[in-house]
C-alpha cells in the first residue's frame, strides 16, 4: 500500500512538473527595444526600453542621451551614461523625477560625457522586468530588476581599488546626502517638464550591501567635494569600493513623491531583506506572465509566425505600461498620493502619464475587456481625483495638467467605461467634470474645451477665430458630445440636457464641404475658408490634413456617407486616401514634421498610420458594405508597418495606442467608436486566440486556415451559428464563446456586405 501511495505521489508530482514546464513563458516574446531606433526627425516609435512592472510608478532604463533629452535611449547610440529612473510618457512631453546610477573604474569622473562607457547590443539583455549589459571599456557588468516603486541592482566589477558608483540627482535643483555608517544615500530630484506645483520633489533612497571605501559629493561642474551632503542646481554623489573579480555590489533603490520616510516604506515593502535578487527577478517575470498569458495566441512555427508573436506580446507590454500608478501605500497599507494638482498629500489612488487624444481610441477599450475592475480604479485615479484636486478633468497628465493636444476625450473614456458596466468609480463627480469641460475653456488650451463658447453657440469653431486647429477640435468635440449624450441617457439626466448633447453630436456636419467632400475650415459668416488645400497639414487640423480628419466621424459613418452623396461616393473618396500621392503642404509648421515624412515612407498614399487621427479609417469600409477592403488593408498594415526589431513602429507609439491598435487588429476586430460598444471585424492574424476574460469565461478566436496569404474572411460562425454581421458587440464578447473565421486567399464579396450587416451609426438610430 505504501508503494502505491509513493507511486501515485510521484506520478502526481510528475504531472504538476510537466504542466509547469509546458506552461509558456510569454516574456520571451517581448522585445522592449522595439521603437528605440528613432530620432527627432523620424520616429520609429520614440520609445525607450522601460524596465518596469505593469502600471509601475517608477520605470528604469539605460540612458544614452544627455540629461533632459527626451530621446533618453536610442538604439544607434554607442555609449551609456547612466541607468535612470524615468517617468517619461513621450519624448515630446519629456521626463520628470529622474536620477541615475552609473559605474566607473579607476580615476573618478562624474559628468555624463566623462563617465560614459561603450556598450554593444550583443552584450545587452532586455526584458520587461530585467536589464543586463556588459560595459566593455570598464569590464563591468550591470544588472537590475524592478518592482512597482523600487529597483535592485547588481554591479559586477573587475579587480580594482577604485570601483565607483556615481549617483546623479540631475538638474533643476537637487539634493544629496551620504550616510556612510549605514551604507546609505538619500537625495531629492526636482527635475520636471511642467504640470507640477512648487513643492514637487522626488525623494529617493539608496542602500548598499557593503561599506564604502570612500565617498563624496559633486556639483554640476564636476567638482568633487569631500563632504557628505550638497544642495544646488545640479548635484550628485559617488561611492568607491575595493573589488575582486567575484565581488558583486548590490544596491537597492526606491523613491517617493511624498517623503524619504515613505521611500523607505516603499523599499522595505517591495524589497524585503528576506528576498534576494533572483527572487525579485522571478516575481517580476511572473507579474508580466500573469498579464501576457491572459491572451494566448497560436500561429505557425515559422519566422513569420514567431515575428507576429513578438509583435503581439511586445504590443501587449507597451499597452499596460501607462497610465502609471502615482499613488503609494503607507505603513498601514492604505493608498495615499502626492497631488501634482494642488501639492497636498491625499488618500486614494492616482494615475498619470497619459494623453487621452491618443489612448481613448484603443488602449482604454482594451482595458474594458481584460481589466474592468482595474479600469474602475484607474477612472477614480486619473479622472475623478484630479477633478476634485484641480477643478478640471485631465486631457494630458504628466504628472499634472500639461498643455498638449486637443479634444475633451476624458468624456468618451468615462462614458465608455460606465456604459460597459464599470461602476467602481464616482460617476457623479466624473459627470460633473464632463459638464464643466463641455461648457468652459480651462487654464490650459488642452484642458476643458478651447473654443467652447464659439462651438456651443455656432456649432463649430470658426477658422477666422484665434483658435487654432478649429476643424479638428469641432470634430472631436462632436464625438465627445455623442459620448456625453449616451452617458446622460444612462444616468437618467434631464431631457433638455440629453437633447442638447444629441444636437451637438451632429456638429461635425457644420464643417463638411459637399463641393469637395472634405472637412474644411469655416468662417464666422458661414462661408468656407478659401483657398482650400486638402493636403495642408496643421492650421484647421491637428498633426494631419483634411485627408485624415474628414473621417473623424467615428460615431456616425452613415451620416458621413449621406453627406458625401452615396455609398459609392464614400467608397471612392476612401479609396483615394490610399491611392493618392502622399503630398503635403507643411507651410503651417515651416518645415516637414516627422509625421509627414513617416506618411511618405508608408507607400499607402495619404494614409498616415504613424499618427492617430486616421488609424480607424481602414475599418470604415465595413460601414460602406465593402469589408473585404478593410481586410486586405488591415493585413498589409499588420505585416508591413509593424516589426519585431528596433525600428518596429511607423510613427510615435504614444502611451500604448499604436500598440493597442495592433493588439485589436491582430485579434480580428477594432473599437472604431468605443462608446458604441461595437468592435468592427477586420482580418485576424493568428490561427487561434484564447482570451481569458475576468469573469472566468474564455473567448476563442479560431482561424485555423490563417496564414500570410489567406487574408480574406470567407465566412464567420459565432458559437457555431453563421454570422454575417461585420461587427461584434461588447456584451456578446464578454459572455465568452467562439468566433470562427474561415479564411481564404480571395475576397468573398458577399460576407458582411449586406445592408443589415453594417455597424452602428448615429444617423441610423
Amino acid at each position: 500500500m505504501k508503494k502505491a501511495v509513493i507511486f501515485y505521489s510521484l506520478f502526481f508530482i510528475f504531472l504538476i512538473t510537466k504542466k509547469t514546464i509546458a506552461s509558456e513563458d510569454y516574456v520571451k516574446y517581448v522585445n522592449p527595444l522595439i521603437g528605440t531606433d528613432t530620432s527627432f526627425e523620424l520616429s520609429n516609435g520614440n520609445t525607450y526600453p522601460a524596465i518596469a512592472r505593469p502600471w509601475g510608478m517608477n520605470f528604469w532604463t539605460p540612458q544614452t542621451g544627455k540629461m533632459g533629452d527626451g530621446w533618453g535611449y536610442t538604439y544607434k547610440a554607442e555609449h551609456i551614461v547612466g541607468f535612470k529612473q524615468t517617468h517619461q510618457p513621450s519624448p515630446w512631453i519629456n521626463d520628470y523625477a529622474a536620477f541615475s546610477l552609473m559605474p566607473s573604474v579607476g580615476k573618478l569622473a562624474v559628468l555624463e560625457d566623462e563617465r560614459r562607457a561603450k556598450f554593444n547590443h550583443d552584450n545587452e539583455l532586455v526584458e520587461p522586468h530585467f536589464y543586463s549589459v556588459i560595459l566593455d571599456e570598464i569590464d563591468t557588468k550591470v544588472e537590475f530588476t524592478v518592482t512597482e516603486r523600487s529597483s535592485f541592482f547588481k554591479f559586477h566589477f573587475p579587480k580594482t581599488e577604485n570601483a565607483n558608483i556615481i549617483i546623479d540627482a540631475f538638474f533643476k535643483n537637487s539634493e544629496i546626502k551620504i550616510i556612510p555608517n549605514e551604507n546609505k544615500i538619500i537625495g531629492i530630484a526636482k527635475n520636471n517638464s511642467g504640470g507640477v506645483p512648487e513643492n514637487f520633489a522626488n525623494y529617493f533612497v539608496i542602500e548598499f550591501n557593503r561599506p564604502f571605501k570612500k565617498s563624496g559629493v559633486w556639483d554640476g561642474k564636476g567638482n568633487i567635494i569631500l563632504k557628505n551632503q550638497l544642495k544646488g542646481k545640479h548635484v550628485g554623489a559617488y561611492v568607491s569600493f575595493n573589488t575582486n573579480p567575484n565581488d558583486v555590489i548590490e544596491v537597492k533603490v526606491s523613491s517617493s513623491f511624498i517623503s524619504h520616510e515613505q521611500a523607505w516604506i516603499n523599499l522595505k515593502r517591495e524589497l524585503p531583506e528576506n528576498k534576494n535578487f533572483d527572487e525579485i527577478l522571478a516575481e517580476g517575470r511572473k507579474s508580466w506572465n500573469d498579464e501576457l498569458s491572459k491572451i494566448k495566441v497560436e500561429t505557425e512555427d515559422t519566422p513569420y509566425g514567431i515575428s507576429n508573436k513578438t509583435k503581439f506580446y511586445s504590443s501587449f507590454y507597451r499597452t499596460i505600461l501607462f497610465p502609471r500608478q502615482f499613488h503609494e501605500y503607507n505603513e498601514k497599507g492604505k493608498q495615499i498620493h502626492y497631488s501634482p494638482y494642488n501639492g497636498k498629500i491625499l488618500a486614494g489612488p492616482l494615475y498619470t502619464d497619459n494623453g487621452f487624444w491618443d489612448t481613448f481610441r484603443a488602449v482604454f477599450p482594451f482595458y474594458t475587456i481584460l481589466y474592468p475592475e482595474k479600469l474602475g480604479e484607474i477612472m477614480q485615479g486619473i479622472m475623478v481625483n484630479p477633478y476634485k484636486e484641480s477643478g478640471w478633468l485631465p486631457e494630458w497628465s504628466s504628472p499634472g495638467h500639461r498643455d498638449c493636444m486637443i479634444g475633451s476625450n476624458s468624456a468618451s473614456i468615462i462614458a465608455e467605461a460606465y456604459l460597459k458596466g464599470i461602476k467602481n468609480f464616482d460617476i457623479d463627480t466624473a459627470y460633473s467634470g464632463i459638464i464643466n469641460s463641455s461648457e468652459n475653456e480651462g487654464p490650459l488650451s488642452s484642458v476643458g474645451r478651447k473654443g467652447a463658447f464659439e462651438y456651443n453657440k455656432l456649432g463649430y469653431i470658426p477658422f477666422d477665430s484665434s483658435i487654432n486647429e478649429n476643424v479638428a477640435r469641432t470634430l472631436e468635440y462632436a464625438y465627445n458630445d455623442f459620448s456625453i449624450w449616451k452617458l446622460a441617457i444612462e444616468l437618467g439626466r434631464p431631457k433638455t440636457e440629453i437633447d442638447l448633447f444629441e444636437k451637438r453630436a451632429n456638429n461635425y456636419k457644420n464643417v463638411f464641404d459637399s463641393s469637395t467632400n472634405f472637412m474644411r475650415g469655416k468662417l464666422k459668416n458661414g462661408n468656407f475658408q478659401s483657398p482650400f488645400v486638402p493636403d495642408a497639414w496643421g492650421g484647421a487640423f491637428t498633426e494631419g490634413s483634411s485627408w485624415h480628419y474628414t473621417w473623424s466621424v467615428i460615431h456616425d459613418p452613415q451620416g458621413l456617407i449621406n453627406l458625401m452623396g452615396s455609398r459609392e461616393d464614400f467608397v471612392k473618396k476612401l479609396d483615394e486616401v490610399f491611392t493618392s500621392e502622399p503630398t503635403s503642404d507643411f507651410s503651417y509648421y515651416g518645415f516637414k514634421i516627422h509625421e509627414i515624412l513617416e506618411m511618405e515612407l508608408l507607400n499607402m498614399g495619404q494614409y498616415a498610420h504613424g499618427n492617430q487621427p486616421i488609424q480607424h479609417a481602414i475599418y470604415f469600409y465595413n460601414y460602406a458594405q465593402e469589408p473585404w477592403k478593410t481586410q486586405e488593408k488591415i493585413r498589409y498594415v499588420l505585416d508591413n508597418l509593424y516589426g519585431d526589431e528596433a525600428d518596429g513602429y511607423c510613427g510615435d507609439e504614444d502611451n500604448g495606442q499604436t500598440s493597442a491598435w495592433f493588439l485589436f487588429s491582430s485579434l480580428g476586430f477594432y473599437p472604431v467608436a468605443p462608446v458604441t460598444m461595437e468592435y468592427i471585424i477586420g482580418s485576424p492574424l493568428f490561427k487561434r486566440v484564447e482570451i481569458s476574460l475576468p469573469n472566468g469565461e474564455k473567448f476563442i478566436i479560431d482561424a485555423s486556415q490563417n496564414n500570410k496569404e489567406n487574408i480574406y474572411v470567407n465566412d464567420v460562425k459565432f458559437n457555431e451559428i453563421r454570422y454575417n454581421k461585420n461587427w461584434l458587440h461588447h456584451k456578446e464578447l464578454m459572455k465568452g464563446g467562439r468566433l470562427k473565421f474561415n479564411m481564404n486567399k480571395t475576397p468573398n464579396y458577399e460576407w458582411g456586405s449586406a445592408k443589415n450587416s453594417i455597424p452602428y451609426s448615429m444617423t441610423n438610430e
